[in-house]
């Protein structure tokens, strides 16, 4: 049996919801909308969604005609998201360590910083090797990652948000094997609740090295959701954009 992970309880928890609910949806819609226009995407190709949560982004590509499957840990997202499935959308439960497809899909996302949550480096190669079985040949993978170089350098030790009537307090910091660290604690109905969050800080050298293993040719990386350049000491994501070589 899988050993029980940091995000195991806190993405299943309903607390997780309520802390990132004033998320800005226009913008991630409007991302997608760029993502699909500079990807070409066709309604006969087909996509997943990995590490979909609860499928927000999915239901929003399959409003815009396209097939999709939505995979994710949490069974709770997917159970929420399973409610908007329809004969060209599919939610599943997956670990994305693990092998989900073989050849299947012509465009894999994984957005929103939906990775760097593993412990070891053979697990991050090992997710993004299971990523290049799922796709087709000349198949397309998009990681949507945070800057770790912004996002260390602005780091903000403290902060409080109150949301729902819940105080959420809010620490960050860098350890000492190089993870971004949010710890998240806060009191409800007398009891009291501690989440962590754990990132590696994972560089695009990194990155360079897991797709180069896994026989994956980067096309492009940028820097924002308007999809500009990626600069190292300015950009606020790392968006990759590789294709899968034959």
């Amino acid at each position: 049996m899988r050993t029980v992970e940091w995000f195991d309880k806190w993405f299943d928890s309903p607390y997780y919801h309520i802390l990132y609910k004033n998320r800005d949806y226009n913008e991630a819609g409007a991302f997608i909308d760029k993502l699909v226009d500079y990807l070409a995407v066709k309604p006969h190709h087909k996509i997943l969604d990995l590490a979909c949560g609860k499928g927000r982004h999915s239901i929003y590509l399959n409003k815009k005609g396209f097939d999709v499957v939505g995979a994710d840990l949490s069974e709770q997202s997917i159970v929420k998201a399973s409610q908007y499935a329809n004969d060209r959308l599919h939610f599943e439960v997956h670990d994305m360590r693990e092998e989900f497809a073989h050849n299947e899909f012509d465009f894999i996302l994984n957005l929103f910083t939906s990775f760097g949550y593993f412990e070891t480096k053979a697990e991050h190669e090992q997710a993004i090797h299971s990523v290049a079985e799922a796709m087709k040949d000349h198949g397309v993978f998009v990681l949507d990652f945070l800057n770790p170089y912004t996002v260390i350098n602005h780091l903000t030790p403290i902060e409080e948000k109150q949301i729902e009537g819940i105080n959420f307090h809010i620490s960050k910091d860098v350890s000492d094997d190089d993870y971004i660290l949010k710890d998240i604690r806060f009191t409800d109905e007398g009891e009291n609740y501690h989440f962590q969050e754990k990132v590696k800080a994972l560089r695009r050298a990194d990155f360079l090295e897991y797709f180069e293993k896994s026989g994956l040719k980067v096309i492009d990386i940028f820097g924002d959701y308007d999809l500009n350049s990626y600069l190292a000491e300015k950009s606020e994501r790392m968006i990759f954009v590789v294709e899968k070589q034959l």
